[in-house]
């Protein structure tokens, strides 16, 4: 007997593929020799459609896998006689939100790894560096209270009827099912598409959203029967094509958006919270396929990496218009705290950048921003000049002296159950060495110092009050015990910011005589005069509406409550000549200074340690941090780490440095994450000062991906 050409018998089978776009199911007599290329060919000339079937692939719901490899056999990727395929376009449509909380509806392949996917939307929305930025879930309330592995319903279910599994969701990966990271989804990779579309049931895709049987996510019951979407995307939602043509500049200058939207955000109160805010993040070696994620599904594009890269005003108005409004949104949901001072001082640039944005604003050819590019330069030059004269931090041009810093600051060490005021001494500042003596005539004679501090390393964080001129430097040190804190206070600001200015540099490993010294400076003393008040507002209060909660933190609101606004107005004099990039930039170099900018935070239970704790990661270091303060109990620098691995069955991770190694398991995400994390930034560090530098997509997956 013959069935579709082949004899019964002769190892053949009927393989059951369902067609999305037509909604039909079809039996296709295959053997497991025959490769994908061909069952898609098989299942085209069956289906006998006059259609562009090119952008189709094939997709396992049961393995939650593309089969995407079209020259890899049936028996290889291991389809048997009980599975159901589905051919289902590869570009979906995706419902992003963007930083400044409005959302595009575009087009994206959800069968390339995640990253790649990233790459394509950024260079369609004219964001460089796409590296730095990465999808994420929407996260619910409810995720601030638990954390991952104690999350309800977190796990996969199973449903009854059929036994297939439900998809894996955000931070739960298959390493058995994909050695290699991923499903081999660059071999077919396929251009970024971005078309208007017509509004379906739209959802959003929460942590740990069910599924229903076809594999998209469960709508409420009420949204289905009106045909309405989430309403909480009603009336802010755009097609890259209804903005005319004109993407760079409409991403440019940001929407205010409704109160729908703003309410998506959430506002964790305590660090814990803070940490279990990094739980959304897709894992950049899987597709989004693969994590849950369905055609018409939201998710929140972000700036992930906060380690920004030739941030140039000439040529990233899109770039630098998204990351103010990320952390403009971050700062008033409080998830990066500041003093009162600073706050003001973001809200008056947030007022200048509202009343420029309606401006013409001038050529930048002629602006007072300085590129990226052009600070390379003028670094360069200031280093061959102090390299011909000789700095003058130490009052002298002899070239063979070392550049040093000196002056009397005051010195306090806490010790426990004591208290000690700051205590005067003369402290010279060399070769990353901090030496203090009792005098100045003490380190003449050359006694040897009373403290020797090795600034490379170290914590550095700013800790002033304005309103009572204190000008203090906390520095944690690395110690045999942990960290060691200790405090250093200036008598001004100018004092102030030559000082912090080389503890900042001492503690990357670069000396005084660093061409970017003098620049840190006077960036640090700019910062200082933002945040002075001045005597009188340059505008009228009455000629602006101005609602606090739009501008400051309910914190800073409650506060200052009935003298807020004439306060930011005042703050606002400072920085009321500035042009739209101006206050942006000035925005966004502010909020880097903030002591606690750039670190993510995740629970961690070290091994051997009975209590979980904090470990943060930051661009060029591990910390390890008290969970209810936040003190940082031990400092662990990249440039000293060796390797990290993660043992995928038991979900644990090491990362080995030179002086031991430190092995952990995460609870608040997968510790894929903290892994992806780390990886990234070793990448970003790796990024050459070349203009013309490719994307080094394989190494980003070689350092994040995980897998050997």
């Amino acid at each position: 007997m013959m069935a579709d050409g082949y004899i019964i018998g002769d190892g053949s089978w009927n393989l059951r593929v369902y067609v999305t776009d037509l909604q039909v199911e079809r039996s296709l007599r295959v053997k497991g020799d025959l490769h994908i290329g061909g069952v898609m060919l098989r299942l085209v000339e069956d289906l006998d459609i006059a259609m562009d079937w090119s952008d189709h692939a094939l997709w396992w719901p049961a393995k939650n896998a593309w089969l995407t490899r079209t020259r890899s056999t049936i028996d290889q990727y291991g389809v048997q006689a009980d599975a159901l395929l589905h051919f289902t376009p590869m570009h979906k449509t995706l419902r992003v939100q963007l930083p400044d909380l409005r959302y595009l509806d575009c087009r994206v392949d959800f069968s390339v790894k995640t990253f790649n996917a990233v790459i394509n939307l950024c260079k369609e929305l004219g964001i460089r560096h796409p590296e730095e930025v990465s999808f994420c879930k929407p996260l619910e309330p409810n995720h601030l209270k638990y954390n991952l592995k104690d999350y309800p319903n977190k796990k996969r279910e199973v449903n009854g009827t059929n036994g297939k599994l439900i998809a894996a969701d955000t931070n739960t990966f298959i390493a058995n099912q994909s050695p290699a990271g991923s499903t081999g989804s660059l071999d077919k990779s396929q251009p970024f598409m971005c078309a208007p579309v017509t509004p379906r049931h739209y959802t959003s895709t929460p942590i740990s959203s069910p599924m229903s049987t076809t594999g998209t996510w469960k709508r409420n019951n009420n949204s289905e029967l009106n045909g309405s979407y989430s309403p909480a995307l009603n009336g802010n939602v755009t097609t890259l094509e209804m903005l005319n043509g004109s993407l760079d500049s409409s991403l440019a200058h940001s929407p205010t958006p409704n109160q729908e939207s703003r309410a998506t955000l959430l506002r964790p109160k305590t660090l814990v919270e803070k940490a279990r805010m990094n739980v959304g993040w897709l894992d950049s070696s899987l597709s989004i396929m693969e994590q849950g994620v369905r055609e018409f599904d939201t998710l929140r594009l972000r700036f992930k990496f906060l380690c920004f890269y030739d941030l140039n005003p000439k040529t990233d108005a899109v770039r630098i218009n998204q990351i103010y409004e990320q952390a403009k949104w971050m700062l008033l949901n409080e998830e990066l705290d500041c003093t009162e001072e600073e706050a003001l001082m973001f809200a008056a640039l947030q007022v200048q950048v509202n009343l420029q944005a309606g401006l013409p604003q001038p050529s930048l050819d002629n602006s007072s921003l300085v590129s990226a590019a052009d600070d390379e330069i003028d670094a360069a030059l200031t280093d061959l000049q102090v390299s011909l004269e000789g700095s003058r931090i130490s009052g002298t041009n002899d070239i063979t002296q070392v550049p040093e810093l000196y002056d009397y600051l005051r010195f306090l060490k806490p010790k426990r159950f004591t208290l000690k005021a700051f205590k005067r001494y003369w402290f010279t500042c060399r070769d990353l060495h901090l030496r203090l003596y009792k005098s100045r005539e003490e380190c003449g004679a050359g006694a040897a110092p009373t403290l020797d501090i090795n600034l490379r390393g170290c914590e550095v964080t700013p800790e002033v009050n304005l309103s009572q001129n204190k000008y203090s430097i906390k520095l944690e040190v690395a110690s045999p015990e942990g960290m060691s804190e200790m405090y250093i206070r200036c008598e001004s600001e100018s004092q102030y910011a030559k000082w912090m200015a080389a503890c900042r540099l001492a503690a990357k490993g670069r000396t005084l005589a660093d061409a970017s010294y003098e620049t840190e400076v006077a960036n640090i003393q700019a910062l200082l005069r933002m945040q002075h008040p001045a005597q009188a507002p340059a505008i009228n209060p009455a000629s602006l509406d101005i609602t606090p909660d739009d501008y400051v933190a309910p914190r800073i609101a409650k506060k200052l409550k009935g003298k807020l606004v004439q306060r930011i107005l005042e703050a606002h004099a400072n920085v009321k000549d500035l042009a739209l990039l101006e206050a942006k930039m000035n925005y966004i170099k502010a909020w880097q200074s903030l002591p606690d900018f750039g670190i993510s935070l995740f629970v961690v239970k070290i091994m051997g340690h009975k209590k979980e704790e904090l470990l943060g990661v930051a661009f060029n270091r591990l910390m390890r941090m008290d969970i209810n303060t936040g003190d940082h109990i031990k400092t662990w620098t990249y440039n000293t780490m060796k390797a990290w691995n993660v043992n995928w069955e038991v979900k644990h991770m090491m990362v080995q440095f030179e002086e031991g190694n430190i092995i952990f398991a995460c609870h608040s995400a997968d510790c894929k994450v903290i892994h992806e994390f780390i990886g990234g930034y070793i990448f970003l560090s790796m990024r050459s000062k070349e203009a013309n530098q490719s994307l080094n997509q394989d190494l980003f997956h070689k350092l994040t991906g995980g897998w050997v």
